[in-house]
C-alpha cells in the first residue's frame, strides 16, 4: 500500500487526494474531460486593482468561481434520505468536485470524480460530494454573516439542504453520511475506486465530521434568521452526534498504543484532523446553545483528544505539531492543519486554557519551522517533500489567526501574513495562486514550481476561507498583500543515507514501496547496517551550528544503538536501533523516526558518521539550523523571519545596506512580544538580530 493509497483508504480524503495527485502531475492537466452537466468559465489575470479599488482596500473574497461550480440537483426522497421541505422544494445546490483548465485557454470545465460513463451519465465516484458541499456551505455562511449578503444566505440554505439529504436518517447507519452523489440526485454509497468506509455511510468518516462542521455553523447563523430551519439543522446535528456517541466517542477516556506510545482512542476515524473540523462546527453551535450538554460534551471530548496528539518541541520532531492520525507517530499532513484553530477556539468557548498549549506549540513553534523549510507543504512523512495546495495554506492561516486571538499572541499574526502571502506570489511558482478578480485558486504547486492550473472545489473553498479571514482582519490583510515573493528560505533539509559511504557489510536497500503503512522511506531507500558497520554521510558546511536528526527505522525489539560523530572524533550522541515498543494499532511494526541527538553539529563539519553495534536501518539525516529563516519582499518592504531551535537566546548578525536600519520585533516560543531588557526590539544600524530560545524575530529593512 502506498502513501497515496493510505490517503484514499485510511485517511479517507478522496477529494484532497485527487487534488494532491493532480498536483504531482501539474502541467499535464488532471481530471477527466467535460461531461454531463459541464459548463465553462473564463479566467482573468490577477491585478493590483479589484473592481477599480486598490487591493488593500477592496474585498478579496470573490465568490464568482464558487458560484460557477454550483449546480442544481433534483432530489427525490428515498429510504433513509430526505431534507428540509423536500416536497415543496425538490431542488438544491451543490458544487461540482473539479474544475478542469487543462487546455490552458483560461476556461474551466466542471468535472466529477472518477471516470464518466457515457451511457448512464454517471461518474464512477460522483459529480458532487459531501466533503465539498459541507465546506461550501461554511463559505457561504461565513460570507453572509460577515457581509450580510442575501445571495450567500440563500446559497448557504440550499447547500445545507443538499448536505442533509446525504445524511442517512434511519436504520443502523443513521447519522452517518453518504459521500458521493450524481447529477440526477441519486446517491453512490460505494464509489470506484473503493474508499473506506464502504459503503460510505456504514461508519463515521471525514465527511461526517465536516457535516458536523457545517451543521454547527449553520445553526448558529440561522438561529435568529430562520428558527424553523435552524431547528431542523439542530435535529440533524443531534443525529450526527448520536452516531458519533455510539462509535468513536463511546471510547472516550481510553487509549490505544501506536508504536509504544499511548494515543487517544476516541478521535473521529482515528484522526485529530477529522475531529478538528467537527470541533469548528461544535464551537459555533455551543456558542449559540451553551446549555446543550450533548454538544458541549462532544466538543470537550474531541478537543481533549486533539490536544493529546500534540508532539515534539522546537528541537524534537515534529517540532510541536499536532499529529493528525493516531496510527502514525511520523506522519504530519496539512489536512490536519485545522487542529490548532479548533483547539484554540474551543479552549476559549470551554474556558479550558489548559488545552490552548497544544495550539500555541503548533502555531508558534511548528509553523515557523514549516515556512522556513520552504512553505506550507502538504505533508511531512516524516521528511518534507510534498507539493503545496490552498487547503494546507488556509489551515495555517486560520490556525495562526485563531491562536493569536485566543492566546493574545500578536507575533502569530506576523507569521500568518507570511503564510497567507502564498496566495499573492510568495510561493515556489513566483506567481499568484489566487485571483481576486475571478475567485479562482490554482489546484497546487509542485516542489519544482510547476502549477496545476485547475481550480476545483476544495482549492476554491479554502482560498475563500482564507480571504474571509483576511477581509475580517484589515491589518493582517495589508501585511499579506505587501508580500509577493519569497526571496530565500534556510530551514530543515534532508540528506539521504544512501549518499554516504558504507564500511564493512552494510548495504543500500530499496523496498518495493516507499510507503510503510505509516510513513515513507525518504528517497525510497535506506541503508542497512550490521553490528560493527559504519556509515559516513557528507553534509555541507554551514555558517552556524545545526541540530542533526538521524532518521532510523526503530524496530520493536531492542537492537543496540548507533553512535554518531561529526567527522571521526566529535561525539554527537546516539540513536536507538530498536526498542520502539508494541506495534499496537499501526500498520507496520516499528517506526521511521527522526531522533534528536544530544549535541549539535559544528558549523564547519562536513560529514556525519554513524557506528552501529547492532542491526540498524538508517533512512536519512534531517538537518535543522539553530537559526532558520525565511526572507520575503513586496510592496510592504523587505522582511526576514528568524526562527530559533536553540535552548538560549541567540544573536544573529545581518548585513544592513547604507541608508537603512533594521526594525525588529522579537517573540518568545509562545508568540508573545518580548519587552525591552529581555530582547532587542526597535530599530538600529548594528545588524544584530536577537532571537529568543525557541522563539522567532521578524526583521524589516527600513530607510533612515
Amino acid at each position: 500500500m502506498t502513501f497515496d493509497d493510505v490517503r484514499r483508504r485510511l485517511i479517507s480524503k478522496p477529494v484532497a487526494l485527487a487534488a494532491a495527485l493532480s498536483m504531482l502531475l501539474a502541467g499535464a492537466g488532471a481530471g477527466a474531460g467535460a461531461g454531463a452537466g459541464a459548463g465553462a468559465a473564463a479566467a482573468a489575470p490577477a491585478s493590483a486593482l479589484v473592481h477599480g479599488t486598490p487591493a488593500s482596500m477592496a474585498s478579496l473574497t470573490n465568490l464568482a468561481h464558487l458560484n460557477f461550480l454550483l449546480d442544481t440537483v433534483p432530489l427525490t426522497a428515498v429510504e433513509g434520505h430526505t431534507t428540509y421541505r423536500l416536497e415543496e422544494n425538490p431542488k438544491v445546490l451543490a458544487p461540482w468536485t473539479y474544475a478542469d483548465n487543462s487546455n490552458g485557454d483560461g476556461r474551466y470545465t466542471r468535472v466529477g470524480g472518477g471516470s464518466l460513463d457515457a451511457v448512464t451519465g454517471y461518474w464512477s465516484q460522483g459529480a458532487f460530494n459531501a466533503d465539498d458541499i459541507a465546506r461550501t456551505a461554511v463559505v457561504y455562511l461565513r460570507h453572509w454573516q460577515q457581509t450580510g449578503d442575501e445571495t450567500s444566505r440563500e446559497h448557504a440554505f440550499q447547500t445545507l439542504r443538499s448536505l442533509t439529504f446525504l445524511q442517512t436518517t434511519t436504520g443502523p447507519n443513521a447519522g452517518n453520511v453518504v459521500l458521493w452523489q450524481q447529477t440526477d440526485g441519486s446517491l453512490t454509497p460505494s464509489a470506484s475506486p473503493v474508499e473506506l468506509p464502504d459503503p460510505s455511510d456504514s461508519s463515521e468518516s471525514y465527511w461526517l465530521a465536516r457535516t458536523v462542521w457545517a451543521l454547527g455553523e449553520g445553526y448558529a447563523a440561522f438561529k435568529s434568521a430562520d428558527p424553523e430551519f435552524a431547528a431542523f439543522l439542530q435535529d440533524r446535528l443531534h443525529l450526527a452526534l448520536g452516531s458519533l456517541n455510539e462509535q468513536s466517542l463511546a471510547e472516550y477516556g481510553s487509549y490505544d498504543v501506536a508504536d509504544g506510545v499511548e494515543v487517544p482512542a476516541w478521535l473521529i476515524a482515528g484522526g485529530a484532523d477529522a475531529s478538528a473540523e467537527a470541533v469548528l462546527g461544535l464551537v459555533a453551535y455551543a456558542s449559540a446553545e451553551p446549555t446543550d450538554a450533548i454538544a458541549t460534551t462532544a466538543l470537550t471530548q474531541l478537543t481533549e483528544g486533539i490536544a493529546a496528539m500534540s508532539s515534539g518541541s522546537v528541537n524534537q520532531w515534529p517540532f510541536g505539531a499536532i499529529l493528525p492520525w493516531n496510527k502514525s507517530q511520523t506522519l504530519w499532513h496539512a489536512w490536519g492543519g485545522m487542529a490548532p484553530a479548533a483547539v484554540a477556539t474551543a479552549a476559549d468557548v470551554l474556558d479550558r486554557p489548559d488545552l490552548l498549549t497544544a495550539a500555541i506549540k503548533d502555531a508558534a513553534q511548528f509553523t515557523p519551522q514549516l515556512l522556513a523549510a520552504g512553505g506550507a507543504d502538504n505533508a511531512w512523512t516524516p521528511t518534507p517533500g510534498e507539493s503545496q495546495i490552498a487547503y494546507g495554506v488556509d489551515s495555517r492561516v486560520q490556525s495562526l489567526v485563531a491562536t493569536a486571538h485566543a492566546a493574545n499572541a500578536p507575533g502569530l499574526l506576523d507569521i500568518a501574513a507570511i503564510a497567507a502571502s502564498w496566495y499573492f506570489g510568495a510561493n515556489r511558482s513566483g506567481a499568484p495562486a489566487y485571483n481576486p478578480a475571478t475567485g479562482t485558486a490554482i489546484d497546487g504547486i509542485a516542489r519544482d514550481g510547476r502549477v496545476n492550473p485547475n481550480s476545483g472545489a476544495e482549492s476554491t473553498i479554502h482560498a475563500l476561507l482564507s480571504m474571509l479571514v483576511l477581509d475580517a482582519n484589515p491589518a493582517l490583510k495589508a501585511k499579506s498583500l505587501g508580500i509577493n515573493e519569497t526571496v530565500s528560505t534556510n530551514g530543515l533539509s534532508v540528506i539521504e543515507a544512501e549518499s554516504g559511504t558504507i564500511t564493512n557489510s552494510g548495504s543500500v536497500v530499496t523496498p518495493a514501496s516507499a510507503w510503510t503503512g505509516e510513513s515513507n522511506w525518504s528517497g525510497g531507500a535506506y541503508v542497512r547496517l550490521d553490528a560493527g558497520d559504519a556509515l559516513s554521510i557528507p553534509v555541507p558546511a554551514a555558517d552556524q551550528a545545526r541540530t542533526i536528526y538521524p532518521i532510523v527505522n526503530q524496530s520493536v525489539e531492542p537492537a543496540g544503538s548507533t553512535a554518531w560523530t561529526a567527522g571521526k572524533s566529535i561525539d554527537l550522541g546516539s540513536t536507538p536501533n530498536g526498542g520502539a515498543g508494541a506495534q499496537g494499532i499501526t500498520d507496520a511494526p516499528g517506526r521511521i523516526f527522526p531522533f534528536s541527538l544530544e549535541r549539535t553539529l559544528p558549523a564547519g563539519a562536513t560529514s556525519v558518521v554513524g557506528h552501529s553495534d547492532g542491526t540498524a536501518s538508517v533512512d536519512a539525516l534531517l538537518i535543522q539550523p539553530l537559526i532558520s529563516s525565511v526572507a520575503v519582499t513586496g510592496s510592504g518592504g523587505d522582511s526576514t523571519l528568524y526562527v530559533s531551535a536553540a535552548n538560549e537566546t541567540t544573536v544573529w548578525k545581518s548585513g544592513v545596506p547604507r541608508g537603512y536600519m533594521l526594525q525588529q520585533q522579537a517573540f518568545d516560543a509562545n508568540g508573545q512580544l518580548l519587552v525591552a531588557g529581555q530582547n532587542s526590539n526597535g530599530a538600529d544600524h548594528s545588524g544584530r538580530v536577537s532571537v529568543a530560545a525557541g522563539g522567532f524575530t521578524l526583521v524589516t529593512l527600513v530607510q533612515n
